[in-house]
């Protein structure tokens, strides 16, 4: 059943709608489990859309499995997935940074009140990114350590290669999961891939989790794949490989390798004289959790991640 969750009127006769696809059994007992899938937040990450798309497939091919409800909004964000840009249009501000919202504020503000309003009660969100236009990542979810006990059972059934857990006093207020997390709603991020692409091998992998999940929750009684294990990391375990040179960055390894310490990353060249302006080694072995994807650097630009525990 396709839902508006939000509507606001537009400066030039158009109309700003975000909807919802709720998905439920036929004769509801009025004591289902809800989750709330989410994506779209910004609009150059991609990846969710096919995860949305790829989430109500499987559930109307076999929709007598269902036995819990599954709310799908695909685009928080819809001006800025059309105009393929991070920030709402207009506004030049991210939707991440407008929850809770306000039933007064302007566009943003407004629709994230809304949203906000629509997911209070679920029993779990999941909000669905992509990575920027820099990094490619491995399939990874970012939790804050202040929501541990209450989102590590979700978390750990979601299929994904690493949980992140940072500490909360350096995550920025105005995002969604946080404000859900707040208020009661076991909510936590996945990001994957990069940029205006949609990687269909983590997608796939990620929805596998989404199904284990939900059968863990009891809205899904179907088969579900068993869900990996993830490799569970701190912030004091991930290694930030930042360039000390400008040019261009030309990778040795991909991002899920593993590397030895000393092991050769990458090279950083110079396209004007044909050197090579600087060799990148591993300081410590470890996984690469994420590789630079756009090749032209300054002096400064992260490089890589590297997860382990800092040991030779």
């Amino acid at each position: 059943m396709i839902e508006t969750v939000a509507s606001v009127n537009l400066s030039v006769g158009e109309v700003l709608k975000i909807k919802k696809n709720r998905l439920m059994p036929d004769y509801p007992t009025g004591k289902e489990r809800r989750i709330c899938i989410v994506s779209g937040v910004y609009g150059d990450e991609l990846e969710g859309q096919f995860v949305c798309y790829e989430i109500i497939r499987r559930i109307k091919e076999n929709f007598n499995c269902l036995k819990g409800i599954v709310d799908i909004y695909p685009s928080l964000n819809p001006m800025g997935l059309e105009a393929k840009t991070r920030e709402i249009p207009g506004s030049e501000i991210a939707m991440n940074d407008f929850f809770p919202g306000s039933p007064a504020g302007a566009m943003g503000e407004y629709a994230a009140y809304c949203i906000v309003e629509d997911i209070k009660g679920a029993d779990f969100c999941l909000d669905v990114h992509g990575s920027n236009m820099y990094l490619n990542e491995i399939l990874q979810i970012r939790m804050n350590d202040d929501v541990v006990d209450k989102v590590m059972p979700y978390a750990k059934m979601l299929n994904t290669d690493m949980i992140w857990i940072h500490p909360s006093n350096q995550v920025n207020a105005g995002s969604l999961c946080g404000e859900l997390n707040r208020l009661g709603v076991p909510s936590s991020v996945t990001e994957s891939s990069y940029a205006y692409k949609i990687d269909q091998k983590y997608c796939n992998q990620l929805v596998d989790g989404i199904f284990s999940l939900m059968s863990y929750m009891g809205i899904w009684k179907g088969p579900v794949n068993e869900p990996g294990k993830p490799l569970i990391i701190y912030d004091d375990e991930m290694t930030f490989i930042n360039s000390e040179s400008s040019g261009i960055f030309i990778p040795n390894v991909e991002a899920h390798s593993y590397v030895k310490y000393g092991d050769m990353i990458g090279k950083i060249v110079s396209v004007l004289t044909g050197s090579i302006e600087e060799l990148i080694t591993a300081p410590h072995s470890g996984i690469i959790t994420a590789m630079r994807e756009y090749p032209v650097i300054e002096e400064g630009s992260l490089l890589c991640r590297i997860a382990g525990n800092g040991n030779n």
